[in-house]
């Protein structure tokens, strides 16, 4: 089945990204034919300086690359490369109620977090449709909060459909479900708009510093503690073995043990969790020849898919040659 994932060049990634999303959209290359761009139109609803627009194009290519994206496995591009979307954009427009963008929470998310409440942050949704449909895609990747967008996605091809004939494939929702929510220094989930995270090809030790800042309570070191209700053991899921993480779930019930102990255990496995990736990102780093190389091509084989579409759309809508 064809996989489509769109990823915002928005800032450093976090390990939050790495584990909610990025691991198991990698893991579906194994399996699935995988199509996952860069979302650079997107990026631009909070209207990012023209020079950080292109340093996060680059920084995130090298990041997914770095983390186990196969260009062999896997069509990857920047969204901006395959203009195509942009018309199919217009087209679904044309079809779109208003009332169904009206009811987008992402918008009002969005504007409630300090965002401009512009045209592209409310069209949002419509773009996003035509990302899916363009590339005939059969899953689509999410986290259960974000089933909305697939849902306005078929709608909106439905919508199309029965004006114009069966031309654009209904997607279908690939719940992640792998992990809980990552939790961020303070408790509440990692995001960079919270300024709680632990970036995963930061310094080493900036990385110590920040997991000694996470949150806990103040049980006492002899007492017991409870490891369903803290942040430091939420990570210790992410990256210990499972006869390690059972040692330290009894620590935790048994007292006796300072959250310190814990954070400083929790460092060194992230660090070493991480480790060759960040390796293989330095090497990357030392060849953007590469990396544009690699996006270029993915653009070629997205191009020739959205273009087919494309014309199918235009041609059902009675634009061009008939």
């Amino acid at each position: 089945m064809r996989v489509l994932s769109g990823i915002q060049p928005s800032g450093r990634l976090h390990i939050g990204n790495f584990f909610g999303a990025m691991r198991p959209q990698l893991e579906l290359q194994a399996e699935h034919e995988c199509f996952y761009f860069i979302a650079d139109y997107h990026s631009l609803t909070s209207n990012p300086a023209p020079a950080e627009v292109a340093q996060r194009i680059t920084d995130v290519a090298i990041d997914y690359l770095a983390l186990g994206l196969d260009p062999e496995k896997t069509v990857f591009w920047r969204q901006s490369d395959v203009p195509e979307v942009t018309e199919l954009t217009w087209l679904l427009s044309c079809i779109t109620p208003m009332g169904l963008l009206q009811r987008c929470t992402s918008f009002k998310d969005k504007v409630a977090q300090g965002l401009s409440p512009n045209h592209g942050l409310f069209a949002y949704p419509v773009l996003q449709a035509a990302d899916i449909l363009i590339f005939n895609s059969n899953l689509v990747p999410v986290g259960a909060d974000q089933k909305q967008h697939i849902e306005v996605t078929r709608d909106i091809a439905i919508r199309f459909n029965n004006n114009y004939g069966e031309i654009l494939t209904l997607p279908k929702e690939h719940i992640i479900e792998s992990v809980a929510v990552v939790p961020g220094l303070d408790g509440r989930k990692m995001s960079k708009s919270y300024d709680n995270t632990i970036e995963i090809f930061e310094p080493e030790a900036g990385i110590k510093k920040k997991i000694m800042k996470i949150v806990t309570d103040s049980t006492p070191v002899e007492d017991a503690k409870d490891p369903d209700n803290c942040n430091v053991f939420a990570l210790l899921k992410l990256v210990a073995s499972a006869e390690e993480l059972s040692e330290w779930e009894n620590r935790y019930k048994n007292g006796g043990m300072g959250y310190g102990e814990a954070k400083k255990r929790l460092a060194e496995l992230i660090i070493d969790y991480f480790k060759p990736y960040r390796e293989k990102r330095v090497e990357l780093a030392s060849n953007i020849g590469y990396i544009n190389e690699v996006l270029e091509n993915g653009a070629k084989r997205a191009k020739a898919v959205a273009a087919e579409t494309l014309a199918k759309a235009r041609k059902a809508v009675g634009l061009g040659v008939q």
